[in-house]
């Protein structure tokens, strides 16, 4: 599933091929991409049409675009979702889901999504955290690269929670962007197990975890983000290369790039989780 880096990725080529332009139509292909804008796609196509859209924003996996103020067009990828900037002539694609045109005939936004877990919506505005969000994600909590993002007060609640330290990474309502291949990549840097008791961690540990996040996906989304297979893709359908520097993740049995040990796997989650056993042992014990 896209995290941060793709998310933003895209969010940059919506930047450059979206913002400004006026939306002319939109068009419905397949219901499930909109199951979540509840009036349905008559309205969901009425309550874009003829509206400037505004600069593309993003908070963790999530990104919008700004109508007018009060009303956004809020995508979440889902695993397969793809934001895609096409002439209007091109033939659609095999998944094609929803279409927006524009009135200055220009290349056309597609929502393209082969395995449907991904949405799309048109929903009202709220103040959270400090800054304008679509009110569905009101919840998500701040993402560490927004410029409000408090350290001091993410490390106070992460070492309040009775929790893993992978877990705690994953929890959205904590700290959002962050998924399975950058909290494995970031505990690496910070030498430290998932497996670790959020408690046990000192507050310079946390700066230091916080940090090695930013570090690991600031350095992905410089290569265009993580892409193990066409699934994620820019605007432009390009993929990011990203996956040839991961240290840990999908590296099983290969050298640490650090101390040379082999890397290992482990289920987490229903899903793996990858470490070095040398530069990140195992802690003894449990989470309380």
């Amino acid at each position: 599933m896209p995290e941060l880096p793709e998310v933003e990725v895209v969010r940059r080529g919506l930047e450059r091929w979206v913002s400004g332009r006026v939306v002319a139509r939109a068009e419905v292909l397949h219901p499930r991409a909109i199951r979540r804008h509840v009036p349905g796609a008559v309205e969901f196509s009425a309550r874009m049409e003829g509206r400037a859209v505004g600069p593309a924003e993003r908070r963790g996996k999530y990104l919008w675009l700004p109508l007018g103020g009060s009303d956004a067009i809020l995508a979440h990828l889902g695993m397969s979702g793809q934001l895609l900037v096409v002439e209007p002539g091109s033939a659609p694609e095999r998944h094609l889901r929803v279409r927006i045109g524009f009135t200055d005939g220009g290349p056309e936004l597609r929502f393209v999504d082969q395995r449907t877990f991904g949405h799309v919506l048109v929903t009202g505005m709220t103040q959270a955290g400090g800054r304008a969000v679509p009110e569905p994600i009101a919840h998500i909590a701040a993402d560490p690269f927004e410029k409000n993002f408090d350290d001091d007060g993410f490390a106070h609640r992460l070492r309040a929670r009775q929790t893993e330290v992978k877990r705690a990474l994953l929890d959205q309502s904590l700290i959002s962007g962050v998924g399975n291949i950058y909290a494995d990549e970031a505990l690496w840097r910070a030498g430290l197990h998932g497996s670790r008791p959020t408690a046990t961690l000192t507050r310079p540990k946390v700066a230091e975890l916080l940090a090695a996040a930013r570090e690991v996906m600031s350095a992905a989304l410089s290569e265009g983000g993580t892409s193990f297979d066409s699934l994620y893709v820019n605007v432009n359908g390009e993929s990011g290369y990203f996956d040839r520097s991961l240290a840990v993740y999908g590296r099983r049995d290969e050298p640490c790039p650090r101390c040379g040990t082999p890397i290992v796997r482990e289920s987490f989650m229903n899903r793996s989780s990858y470490s070095c056993p040398r530069c990140q042992p195992r802690p003894r014990g449990g989470v309380a």
